[in-house]
């Protein structure tokens, strides 16, 4: 229970070496939240920033409050560590991260020793990190793309550079800030990229040593992208996917720079050891191109499941239903999409976005998608009240229109009822559109 910081890196690894598993808590999360967390967790220990022991007291924790400081100041016992550090199996615990449940309990998946270092090694194979790059961590640390930031560093000996949050309210600083560090690889969430596009901070900057750009947690939009590839022309793209229960990707496509802009980016192709495929609502294997499908995923890197959850873990991770892969463990991820003609997985949304209307059923990231295609829009986000479609955009487009130009492109029952101009898109701590904040909204155009 620290602040980002290296030292909360150095927690990760003494607690490793110690043999155990850990779970990184962020102070910027409500009292109730934390509270929920730590009655799941009920562990026996925290190591915790001195000026939070008192947060977490509240919260109710009752075991054993190690401040950091008189950590770090404790004499190294070599012995000790040779001891645990031989009794490690790969099967272990490695960390667990919290995401949250339809009950309003949240769950925390842990992964194992073994699921990180088969991803990390497939991943290094598909795209190299030298020792001498310097990667850019946007990511707080209960965030499984931090996980890629953290253990890249440790398995290359490239350098890690904590990259404050407070930086990307101001993209100046922002951009500052990698020049000065001299920053090379960014693994970002996609809306944290669109800060830097979105508010024009390339006209002030560009950090020109950047030679690749990792994005993934949500649809990247091609105008942004256009931006940053425009503005780093040497650089490489990827696009990422794969949900914190496969272990942060289970699938990646390098963008080419020849894919249309009316269309959402592909998510590509299977890393190494992944066995990624769709099925259909009768828990069929989807056969053919373009049919939409439910995105499964199996293979050596899985997360073990949800910590002293056994119903959440054998309602997702399920034994496939395809006959070719008897016996094999899958993750449903509740996400949907289709393979195109060239054998990429294409992303088309959440089964949970997906609204029934009019007696329709509705796609909230197709109506988003059409808003991305507005001159004047950089960012869109769709909610569904059970009523009515809110459109939130940032961007100099009028609503008036907005409005008119989706009447020329979607049909009369995807319409939506409100249209809010926003200055930003509120973020969540991922660095995602904080969804559950637009849902409260109370404005309207």
């Amino acid at each position: 229970f620290m602040e980002k910081s290296a030292d909360a890196v150095a927690a990760f690894l003494g607690i490793i070496t110690a043999g155990c598993f850990y779970v990184y808590l962020n102070p910027d999360l409500p009292a109730e939240r934390i509270r929920r967390m730590l009655q799941v967790l009920d562990a026996d220990i925290v190591i915790v920033d001195e000026q939070l022991k008192k947060r977490l007291i509240l919260a109710g924790f009752q075991g054993n409050l190690l401040g950091i400081e008189k950590a770090k100041a404790e004499p190294i016992h070599m012995k000790a560590i040779k001891e645990r550090s031989a009794g490690i199996q790969n099967k272990d615990y490695l960390y667990g991260i919290f995401t949250s449940g339809s009950t309003g309990i949240p769950k925390n998946v842990v992964v194992s020793h073994q699921a990180v270092l088969d991803f990390m090694e497939d991943f290094c194979q598909e795209f190299p990190i030298k020792c001498q790059d310097i990667l850019g961590n946007q990511a707080p640390f209960d965030f499984d793309v931090s996980v890629k930031d953290i253990y890249l560093s440790v398995i290359t000996g490239a350098k890690l550079v904590l990259i404050p949050r407070r930086m990307f309210a101001e993209p100046a600083l922002l951009l500052d800030y990698l020049c000065e560090k001299r920053v090379t690889v960014l693994i970002w969430a996609a809306s944290a990229l669109c800060i830097i596009s979105g508010m024009r901070g390339f006209e002030y900057r560009i950090p020109g040593l950047i030679r690749r750009v990792m994005f993934s947690g949500e649809v990247m939009p091609q105008k942004q992208l256009k931006i940053w590839r425009k503005s780093l022309p040497k650089a490489e793209f990827v696009n990422l996917y794969g949900p914190t229960e496969v272990t942060c990707n289970c699938t990646y496509y390098r963008v080419t720079g020849r894919e249309p802009e009316h269309v959402p980016l592909p998510i590509g192709i299977p890393f190494a050891k992944r066995n990624v495929f769709l099925l259909n609502e009768y828990d069929m294997p989807v056969m053919m191109d373009g049919i939409l499908g439910e995105i499964c995923v199996g293979g050596a890197t899985l997360a073990d499941g949800y910590y002293r959850d056994e119903a959440e873990t054998s309602k997702r991770f399920i034994r496939s239903p395809v006959k070719s892969h008897a016996g094999m463990t899958i993750y449903r991820t509740g996400d949907l999409g289709f393979f195109d003609d060239r054998g990429n997985l294409c992303f088309t949304g959440r089964k949970d976005f997906q609204i029934k209307r009019m007696g329709h059923r509705i796609e909230l990231q197709e109506i988003e998608h059409e808003c991305s295609l507005i001159d004047g829009i950089w960012q869109v986000c769709c909610n569904y009240d059970g009523r009515d479609i809110t459109v939130f955009y940032v961007g100099e487009a009028e609503t008036g229109q907005v409005r008119r130009l989706l009447k020329e492109r979607l049909p009369r029952y995807m319409l939506p009822g409100h249209f809010v101009n926003l200055q930003s898109m509120p973020l969540n701590k991922n660095g995602k559109i904080d969804r559950e904040y637009l849902k409260a909204w109370k404005g309207g155009a």
